[in-house]
């Protein structure tokens, strides 16, 4: 499998998009609540170029129930679990995973497979649809 090692190595994101619900790197990587609201309204505007039809993953539950906040929706709604999917009332489709983390990976929480199945997923909706370009 490809890996990305620099800025210019080549390798190209394709019906990609990464952003960050935190945009700083707190202590010990774990953000306070403080922070990941005082960042929403960064993701909250990124949101706003989000279109109809495309998949969002949503890795740990900092992360989605910050994208649900950005959009607007109510996170009560929509139970992070990993591996779960949610069609969402802004008219994408959510999709959930456990975070990549040193400690999911670690601990076998989260395993090499259950990360990749859950981009096979995401890969399988997009190909499904319309082109959805990010």
């Amino acid at each position: 499998m490809p890996e990305s090692i620099a800025r210019d190595d080549g390798l190209r994101l394709i019906d990609c998009r990464i952003t960050n619900s935190v945009k700083c790197v707190p202590p010990e990587n774990k953000p306070l609540p403080v922070e990941i609201q005082t960042c929403n309204r960064y993701l909250k505007a990124e949101t706003r170029t989000f279109k109809q039809g495309m998949v969002l993953l949503g890795l740990g539950s900092v992360g989605h129930h910050a994208l649900l906040r950005a959009l607007g929706l109510k996170p009560t709604q929509y139970r992070f679990a990993h591996g779960a999917e949610h069609e969402l009332a802004t008219g994408q489709r959510l999709i959930n995973s456990y975070h990549c983390s040193r400690y999911n990976t670690q601990t076998g929480r989260l395993t090499d497979a259950m990360f990749e199945a859950v981009f096979a997923r995401a890969r399988e909706l997009l190909d499904a649809q319309p082109a959805v370009r990010v």
